[in-house]
């Protein structure tokens, strides 16, 4: 069963070479004291902005769960739905969470999200921008009133930016309340060695730091993560890669299915598809060796999603919507 139901890359950033070198050349016989700060250097240099701004932590989850620890006293607010996660971590640190509910079509007003902010009063927003699970990106006039309210109320804005390497960049002024989550678990496939980063201003990541391990991150996977950020040309034509199997899944839906089934325009690795055609596709695809999520959450259970794979099968899944589409225009011609 080729899996497409968890946004994972279908690709590995270095070759068996590559890594069989760097795993050799790993002292793990030792505690990475060098190492740590040689990532956040190559990766604040990748994305050109300072060491002193970055944190990292095993996968965004951890840092998710120590925004939930280390927030001021106070609900978070987030949308519904968005990543489930955060639930699940302000649940295990019994923190009150709060929702602004999303529209029939899994869009989000900003006048509603304002008006719950007002009546909320949180210690801080949380939301995923490219947003999942529609795909879609959000506005940087969008983010910034979110971030004026936020301000405002003396409140933090968290942006997790999981998806926004397949999506487009965007300027947004750094202040002490707007913190800014990354991953490499997605366009840069390394989801298994579990890396995330949380940007902010130098004085906010320093509050942060306070429930920071020793060694946050283990000696492979900072050789590995060192290796990829001070080798930028050879890591932008992999992100560039998945970017274009990204384009390549959405455009597949567009063309083929979007005319008898909603089909999101997406800003990331996956496409969420709605619908009873969606569904019967979905069962279909399933049947014939891919599997996508479907999901059991009453809220989504119209919902059919779709992560990118490598070129060739995304070749074959092709083949299939068209086989599946051609079944389905004579059943509803008969």
């Amino acid at each position: 069963m080729i899996r497409i139901n968890k946004n994972e890359s279908p690709l590995r950033p270095l070759s068996a070479a590559q890594l069989a070198t760097l795993i050799q050349e790993a002292s793990f016989n030792f505690y990475p004291d060098d190492e740590y700060e040689r990532f956040k250097a190559a990766y604040a240099k990748y994305y050109n902005i300072s060491a002193a701004q970055v944190i990292a932590g095993n996968g965004s989850d951890e840092l998710i769960q120590k925004l939930m620890l280390i927030m001021p006293k106070g609900p978070a607010l987030t949308l519904n739905p968005d990543f489930f996660m955060y639930q699940a971590y302000a649940a295990q640190v019994d923190r009150p969470i709060e929702f602004v509910d999303a529209e029939p079509d899994l869009s989000f007003s900003l006048e509603r999200i304002l008006q719950r902010i007002d009546e909320v009063q949180p210690a801080f927003f949380i939301m995923s921008n490219p947003h999942n699970p529609t795909g879609i990106q959000y506005s940087t006039a969008f983010l910034q009133a979110i971030s004026d309210k936020m301000k405002a109320i003396g409140g933090y804005f968290v942006i997790d930016e999981a998806y926004l390497d397949f999506g487009e960049s965007y300027e947004l002024t750094m202040q002490p309340h707007i913190l800014q989550m990354r991953t490499l678990s997605k366009a840069f496939g390394i989801a298994g060695l579990r890396l995330g980063v949380l940007i902010s201003t130098q004085n906010t990541i320093q509050q942060i730091q306070k429930l920071e391990h020793p060694y946050p991150l283990n000696t492979i996977t900072l050789h590995i993560a060192i290796y990829m950020f001070e080798h930028p040309e050879m890591t932008t034509d992999f992100v560039n890669h998945q970017r274009q199997l990204a384009l390549k899944l959405r455009q597949m839906f567009t063309d083929l299915v979007s005319d008898i089934m909603t089909v999101y325009p997406s800003s990331t690795n996956f496409v969420l598809t709605k619908g009873d055609a969606a569904h019967n596709l979905g069962r279909y695809i399933k049947s014939n060796g891919f599997l996508p999520r479907l999901y059991d959450e009453p809220l989504m259970a119209d919902y059919v999603r779709y992560s990118i794979a490598t070129d060739e099968q995304l070749d074959e899944l092709k083949e299939l919507i068209k086989n599946w589409r051609s079944q389905y225009d004579l059943s509803k011609n008969t």
